[in-house]
């Protein structure tokens, strides 16, 4: 059968979230998804704001490099056709032409040496070659670039032997730049441009250096750099990209420039090495160049992301900060509700009365005074009714209605205590009955511990009588031991009792005997009441005969007596003494009953009935002499033979 449940082994609710984790993690994740917010927010406008003024910065750096580098073409070149137009102008005199040219490559010594290159055939032409193989050409050099740099001045003159087809193109009326420098050695460039000039079509090769060019590029993270028409580097930041002479034609940014219809355009693309960059173009509207400006995105953003990892460092401290903060917060309300909710798991054990201190004033410490209240309540409550039935109940334990139980039935008396009241009155004068009452309790308080320690339950107090029972509500185990834990009770309550008639007195004190009546049997076990109130309590037959049984100890000069359905159960387990056969009102046949001495495992203590009354100072009674009319003849008593 199933183990008692006592309030000490009664289950403990299972708390998976505790109210204050569930709290941290709640303020924890609200702070957290608010600081990475504001975070990614914060670091998405920055980015804005930056890539939008990258953006503008770097087609304003393209606009003005590409202004210069326009300026600085149109100078160069209305310089050279000036000076054209004044040797055409100055007719064949030597010493005019070579005056002008002077005066010309001083004041642009940048320029290297200019060419006229007309259709063979055409008069006046120097060099000429038949055949038109290479156009014949009039050169014109500045001596002092060609010695300043340590570059042969021939040099222009087999550049233009080399690329006759730029010849012909420059004579078509088309206007471009070469990069001259790989073939040059140093840094070198060639426009070409068309002229005309009485009516003949001639081409103009301006060999000069970009240095003044390079200044109006720049450096920094802003890269400039000019290209031609078919892609080849012109002028670059990096040198070295101008000495090998590559050609940028493939480069993603520059094949949509060259398909774009626009003059300018900024846009953000790809390039060939997976980076992204901010890309700006200017077409020149003049020789088919155009003038780049690039930017890294990464580099852009390196401030952006520099402070994106400062903020997501401060969002980490501010977040360990407050997690501290949050954890000394949920903990003033956790812990409270902690010391409520261990209080309501005493209470439901069954210890009612629970001490609890309010440290706060908030609705937490409202609470907890107002639990205290309730707690102080529920004591005052337990000690009007049975207060293990009431928990039982209330955990769902007990059910409505009634159910039938094998239970062993108790029932105590005091003797003559109406006798020993009217001591105490007579005694006290003043305050008697509050005195009767105390100790009238204070001999219940050790009964009820003698019940309560063997799993008896309290069923109620009958004036100065008291009935119990076992394997109602809960049980030892076997019909058995539920009876035997009964007998131990009535046997504990005899040896408390010789204790405390040890310090009784003939006065406000004075000494207790009882007479226990058992009996086992089928009972009705249930909540008997009304709608308002209802008690746990045991009815039937065998709850009747334990009645009568106690009454019986008196007249046969006994302190307990057993039915032979209980000494039938654990009679071999105790030192018994077989009483007169009895007739009860209700039974027909007569019944046996057994006057306990001991246990017979027990060292100390009576071993017969004799010894009994003797340490217990119960008088031998003559049985023949027994009044069978006492208690509305519930009882006759026969002869045993």
């Amino acid at each position: 059968m199933k183990k008692p449940r006592t309030p000490e082994t009664a289950g403990r609710g299972k708390i998976s979230y505790p109210i204050g984790f569930k709290l941290g993690v709640i303020i924890t994740a609200l702070l957290l998804f608010s600081l990475s917010l504001i975070t990614v927010l914060v670091s998405v406008m920055v980015s804005n704001d930056v890539q939008i003024t990258a953006e503008e910065n770097n087609f304003t750096i393209n606009l003005r490099s590409a202004a210069e580098a326009e300026n600085r073409l149109t100078t160069i070149l209305s310089n050279t056709l000036v000076l054209l137009d004044i040797l055409s102008a100055g007719g064949d005199s030597p010493a005019f032409s070579r005056q002008a040219e002077a005066f010309f490559f001083d004041r642009n010594q940048d320029i290297a040496a200019i060419a006229v290159i007309r259709r063979a055939g055409n008069p006046g032409g120097e060099n000429q070659e038949a055949g038109g193989a290479v156009s014949p050409f009039t050169l014109r050099i500045n001596n002092r670039f060609f010695l300043s740099n340590e570059l042969d001045s021939g040099f222009p003159e087999r550049f233009l032997a080399a690329a006759s087809g730029t010849a012909e193109r420059v004579l078509r009326g088309e206007t471009f730049i070469l990069n001259s420098t790989p073939a040059a050695g140093t840094s070198l460039l060639v426009m070409f441009c068309p002229r005309q000039i009485s009516g003949t079509e001639e081409g103009v090769a301006l060999f000069f250096s970009p240095e003044s060019l390079s200044d109006a590029f720049g450096t920094g993270i802003n890269s400039s750099f000019m290209i031609n028409g078919d892609g080849d580097v012109l002028v670059h930041p990096n040198h070295d990209l101008e000495q090998t002479g590559v050609n940028l034609g493939n480069d993603p940014f520059i094949k949509a420039m060259r398909e774009d219809s626009e003059q300018s355009r900024q846009s953000l693309y790809t390039g060939e090495d997976g980076k992204r960059y901010f890309g700006a173009f200017t077409k020149l509207s003049l020789a088919n160049a155009a003038v780049i400006t690039i930017m890294e995105s990464g580099v852009v953003f390196e401030g952006v992301v520099a402070t994106t990892r400062r903020n997501i460092y401060l969002t980490l401290a501010v977040l360990f900060a407050s997690i501290i903060f949050i954890r000394i917060f949920s903990n003033s309300i956790s812990r409270p509700i902690k010391t409520l909710a261990g209080a309501a798991e005493q209470i439901e054990r069954g210890k009612f009365e629970v001490f609890l201190r309010t440290r706060s004033r908030d609705e937490i410490g409202a609470l907890t005074e107002s639990f205290g209240r309730m707690s102080q309540a529920l004591g005052i409550f337990g000690r009007f009714t049975n207060r293990e039935i009431a928990v039982r109940a209330m955990r769902g334990e007990i059910k409505p209605g009634g159910l039938s139980k094998h239970a062993t039935i108790f029932f105590s008396d005091i003797r003559n205590f109406t006798e020993k009241s009217e001591i105490i009155s007579k005694i006290s004068r003043t305050g008697a009955s509050d005195k009767i009452v105390a100790w009238l309790n204070n001999y219940f308080t050790r009964m009820v511990e003698c019940v309560e320690e063997t799993g008896g339950v309290v069923d109620k107090f009958i004036g100065d009588g008291l009935m119990a029972h076992w394997g109602t509500a809960y049980t030892s185990g076997s019909v058995e031991e539920d009876a035997f834990n009964c007998v131990k009770t009535s046997l504990l309550m005899r040896r408390v009792l010789w204790e405390m008639n040890l310090t009784a007195g003939p006065g406000e004190n004075p000494s207790i005997r009882i007479g226990c009546g058992i009996n086992t049997g089928i009972v009705t076990a249930g909540q008997i009441g009304s709608e308002r109130r209802m008690e746990y309590t045991v009815i039937g037959d065998a709850v009747n005969l334990a009645g009568r049984t106690e009454a019986l100890n008196k007249p046969l000069g006994t302190d307990i007596l057993i039915t032979e359905n209980t000494w039938k159960l654990i009679g071999e387990r105790l030192i018994t003494e077989e009483m007169p056969p009895v007739q009860v009102k209700g039974k027909q046949e007569t019944i046996r009953l057994f006057a306990v001495i001991n246990l017979k495992e027990a060292v100390e203590g009576p071993k017969t009935l004799e010894e009994l009354r003797k340490l217990l100072q119960i008088s031998t009674t003559d049985l023949s002499q027994v009044d069978t009319g006492v208690e509305e003849k519930k009882y006759n008593i026969g002869r045993l033979s």
